[in-house]
């Protein structure tokens, strides 16, 4: 609202955001399908140690659009002002740069990129190298390019991490063994 751009990045982001709430519809169907608790975990619990593990897909929604409506009402309130539609631009394009490091994370933590596919790594690198590429060429205003950079970087860290653990897997971590195991059952 505050500063105009390509009707292509709009597309982008409204393609992007569907995708996401049918990809968390799905997971969220399986892990409800695969949890023994009974205990269900609802937004509206409003506890900050369930944040995000809710066993309702509505539930996701619901917390979607009350960050969207205060998000909008904030925007409203201060679209004058030209450091925060400066600041809330950049914002978004950072955040959607950072969605690979909790992945990046969690690889190092396993020491492990069980799971995933070198190919499909290297799609994204090179979506988001094309991308990055796109907001250079077309010379959009510079978070777009250096966030695009820093998400280059982040896919190149992923790829890397796949690279070495397929290549030198880490040693398991040691499991307790039962005295009875289910091959003497």
């Amino acid at each position: 609202f505050g500063r105009f751009f390509e009707n292509a990045l709009l597309w982008q982001s409204i393609v992007m955001i569907v995708t996401m709430l049918i990809m968390l519809n799905s997971c969220t169907s399986v892990r409800v399908a695969a949890e023994l608790s009974t205990k269900r975990r609802s937004f509206t619990d409003f506890d900050w140690n369930y944040f995000w593990l809710w066993s309702r897909f509505v539930d996701y929604l619901q917390c979607v659009l009350v960050f969207t409506l205060v998000a909008a009402y904030v925007t409203y309130l201060l679209l004058d002002s030209a450091l925060f539609v400066e600041m809330l631009g950049f914002l978004a394009v950072f955040t959607e740069a950072m969605l690979g490091t909790p992945q990046l994370y969690c690889n190092y933590q396993n020491k492990s990129t069980e799971g995933m596919s070198i190919k499909m790594v290297l799609m994204w690198t090179s979506g988001d190298t094309f991308k990055t590429g796109y907001f250079m060429v077309t010379q959009a205003p510079m978070q777009f390019w250096i966030c695009g950079l820093l998400q280059v970087c982040v896919d190149i860290a992923i790829l890397s991490q796949v690279y070495y653990y397929s290549r030198y897997p880490q040693k398991p971590a040691s499991h307790t063994t039962h005295t009875t195991s289910a091959k003497a059952l």
